[in-house]
Order: C-alpha cells, then sequence, then structure tokens
C-alpha cells in the first residue's frame, strides 16, 4: 500500500462538476504488480518498399542498439527512456512580449484553423538566455532551463547535436517536430517561441513546464483512481482532437511526454514523432508498449493509432502497468499486441472497461475515435459523462493535483539531476549539416 500524492479536496467539490465524491478514492492505493519496466522509443523507418514487420526489423543494427529496457529506479520516477523535451507553463506569452495563458474556446476545440505557421526563425540566438541545469538527456542532446535575459522568464531549450541526428536518420522528423510545433497552440500543448542553430547544435526554446512528467506522479501513486484518471485522459483528449484537425497524428503518447503545469493541467511535449498526415502513412516508429498492431504489423495507418495509445495511456493510469507489458523481450510485447487479449482487472469501473474495450481494438472499424462521429465518439462515451468539455477546455476545472513548486520562479525541482556538460553552445565554424535544417 502507498499513500497518493493526489489531492483528495480537489475533487470533492460541487462547482468541479467533473467527478463525484472521490474523498474515500484517492487516500490509500494499492500496489500494482511488478510492471515497471518500458522499452525505449523506436525511431522512424519509412517503408518505400513495401510492408516490413516491426519483428523483422529488430534485427537491424541500427535499431537492436536503442532497445534498451529501463531500470528498476524507474519505479521512484527516474527513467531512462529517451525525452529530450521538457517545457513549461510560463503563461502563453512569447520570451519578450506577454500574452494570454488561455486561448479561447474557438481556438481550442472548434474547427481547424488554416495553416498558418508562427514565424520564429532567427528571432533568438544563446546570447538571448542564460542556462540554468539540465532538465533532461536523451540520444541527441539535452533540455536546459534557461532564463530570458530580456523578460526574465523561465524556459525549456531543447538542445539537439547536428551530427548525431543525422548520424541516426532523423533529420526529417526533427524537421517535422520544428513544423509541428510552429502550427500548434493549444493550452494542453507545449509551445514553440523559437529556434535557431549554430555550427554544431539546434536549439528550441519551448515553455517550461514546472510540474515533472505525469509518470513520476504515476510511479509514486502505482495507479491513479477513476476521476483522476479521467482528467488527464479527458484532457490528453482535447488535445487529440485539436491535433487531428489540423491534419497531425502524434505518435508518441505516454505518461513520460505529459508534463504537469503550475496548476497541474497538463501539456502533451516531445513532437519528434508528429506528422502531418492527412491520410495515411507507413512509418515504424514509437514506443513499444503503446505501439498500435497495425504499426507493428505494417499495414499502414492513419490518425487511429492515437486513440489506440489513449486507450494505452488509460489503462496505464488505471492499472498501473501497460496491458501488453511482457518481462522478456520487446519481441513478446509485439506479439501480445498482434495477439490482442486484454485482461482488465476486476477493480476497473464496467464503463472504464467498456471505453477501453472500443480504444483497444485491432477492429479499425470499431476503433473510437476512427469511425463517423471522430473524437465525439470518444467525448461522448459514458465514462467521460460527468466531464464538462468547454469548462475544461478553459481550464475552469481545478486539477486533481497541484505540483509542490514555485510557481515562476524556475523551480526544477520535480525533474532529476544531471551532471552537466562543459560545451560551449554558439560556436562557428564549419557547418557541414545545416542545409539539411532550414528552418532552424
Amino acid at each position: 500500500m502507498i499513500e497518493s500524492p493526489i489531492n483528495q479536496n480537489l475533487l470533492t467539490t460541487e462547482e468541479v462538476n467533473l467527478v463525484g465524491n472521490v474523498k474515500d478514492q484517492c487516500v490509500i492505493l494499492p500496489a500494482a504488480p511488478p510492471h515497471l519496466i518500458r522499452t525505449l522509443p523506436i525511431p522512424a523507418f519509412p517503408t518505400p518498399n513495401g510492408p516490413q514487420t516491426l519483428l523483422n526489423i529488430l534485427s537491424m543494427p541500427s535499431l537492436g542498439g536503442l532497445l534498451k529496457r529501463r531500470t528498476k529506479d524507474s519505479q521512484d520516477g527516474k527513467s531512462n527512456s529517451d525525452h529530450e523535451g521538457s517545457g513549461a507553463s510560463m503563461q502563453h506569452s512569447s520570451p519578450q512580449q506577454s500574452g494570454s495563458d488561455n486561448p479561447s474556446i474557438d481556438h481550442v476545440i472548434q474547427q481547424p484553423q488554416p495553416k498558418q505557421e508562427r514565424v520564429t526563425k532567427g528571432k533568438y540566438s544563446q546570447e538571448d538566455f542564460q542556462l540554468q541545469r539540465t532538465l533532461g538527456t536523451g540520444s541527441f542532446g539535452r533540455v536546459h532551463l534557461v532564463q530570458s535575459n530580456h523578460n526574465h522568464r523561465f524556459y525549456a531549450m531543447k538542445v539537439l547535436k547536428k551530427a548525431q541526428v543525422v548520424k541516426m536518420k532523423q533529420i526529417e522528423h526533427t524537421n517535422d517536430e520544428r513544423r509541428m510545433l510552429n502550427r500548434v497552440r493549444h493550452p494542453f500543448l507545449v509551445t514553440l517561441w523559437g529556434t535557431w542553430q549554430d555550427s554544431k547544435n539546434l536549439y528550441m526554446v519551448m515553455d517550461f513546464v514546472e510540474g515533472g512528467e505525469l509518470f513520476s506522479l504515476l510511479r509514486k501513486s502505482q495507479r491513479f483512481p477513476n476521476p483522476v484518471a479521467k482528467f488527464y485522459a479527458a484532457e490528453v483528449t482535447l488535445a487529440l482532437e485539436y491535433l487531428h484537425a489540423h491534419q497531425i497524428i502524434y505518435r508518441d503518447l505516454k505518461p513520460e511526454n505529459l508534463l504537469l503545469d503550475r496548476h497541474g493541467h497538463l501539456k502533451i511535449t516531445d513532437f519528434g514523432f508528429a506528422k502531418d498526415v492527412p491520410d495515411i502513412t507507413w512509418t515504424l516508429c514509437g514506443t513499444p508498449d503503446y505501439l498500435a498492431p497495425e504499426v507493428v504489423s505494417s499495414k499502414g495507418y492513419n490518425k487511429s493509432v492515437d486513440w489506440w495509445s489513449l486507450g494505452i495511456l488509460i489503462f496505464e493510469m488505471l492499472c498501473g502497468f501497460t496491458p501488453f507489458w511482457d518481462s522478456g523481450s520487446p519481441v513478446k510485447i509485439y506479439e501480445n499486441i498482434l495477439r490482442g487479449k486484454v485482461k482488465y482487472p476486476p477493480y476497473l469501473h464496467a464503463d472504464a472497461v467498456d471505453l477501453l474495450s472500443q480504444l483497444i481494438t485491432s477492429d479499425l472499424t470499431k476503433r473510437l475515435g476512427n469511425l463517423h462521429g471522430g473524437p465525439s465518439d470518444v467525448k461522448n462515451h459514458a465514462w467521460f459523462s460527468e466531464v464538462t468539455w468547454d469548462r475544461l477546455a478553459r481550464k475552469d476545472i481545478d486539477a486533481p493535483y497541484i505540483p509542490p513548486i514555485r510557481g515562476g520562479q524556475g523551480d526544477a525541482s520535480q525533474y532529476d539531476k544531471y551532471p552537466e556538460e562543459a560545451e560551449h553552445y554558439g560556436q562557428e565554424g564549419d557547418d557541414t549539416y545545416g542545409h539539411l535544417f532550414p528552418d532552424f
């Protein structure tokens, strides 16, 4: 048994209008079974010469070394996975201008706006920011907490090593990440404020989301009560609805990529696998536990894969483990996904099981979100019946957990500490790869 850090008081007022009285559910949670190992994200592998199953691709030299497992330390929220995107809710204002923290509801959940990218190229340089500390590391670089020399607010600066991006054949996806982030603006998505490059690195300045990863909170809680999981799932649903309205597939939904702002609301970060897909794509990428069967079998896929991943996310939040996890090897996970048999613990609410069974299904003609009603089918499901969607989109509903941080002061206490690098950013010299990243 473990005490949950969820604040029970924030879920017991009538004005929340999201869930009922859950005071008794939020105090003590049973420990989940051993499950705390997750394979790392798979880099993208297009299949231009026809379908090639992910099981066969596992033997490729460039991929085999990346399929490492998390250490047991991840039970305490210490992840060895490849996240390079941390950000923060320093309100929705640029480093040089202030603005509204909450876009109007019309821009959040209604019709998609024209694809007009915000102009960020050439706005900033290393001299505009002071490095504070490292927030996270990954295969291609690291994320730093930085402070603007202009408005003195704090941001997350993602630094990618060009040579490593090229070596791992991630040029297209790095450029896609920049383009996708430049197109979106939503209260539950991290905001990109500016980019630039020098001879060695690419730089992306984003929100600093102070509360850390939902992954860490989930590991401390073991599993979330039904209303808590519902709150976070509802915010993710609104974000996916917005992305899909703009023809963007996210493709890497998982607790590690969900950050908590100072008020406890979510922001999705790390758009490294996001892609503009109006119809269908064949690229093999994602995190193994969350891959849809059509991705594993290389049948080609569309936005439906994000709804599958939402089902896996809800299952993990409610149960503390993913439905197809296997302690043996990544291949076992893929075999379980293709087999498609899900065992639902008896403590799950009947409405939750019904929703999950319609999300975690290989039959695309039955998967919610992929049907004629689109995201509305998900939002109108009985499990979400208490959710007032317009209020949630305005962040009018109190979050179930408020991170213990000092807002607006660059408090990074919710992030692990990492050894700092001695590399000096902003180097001049021969730029071998600069032409490959024209938008930076």
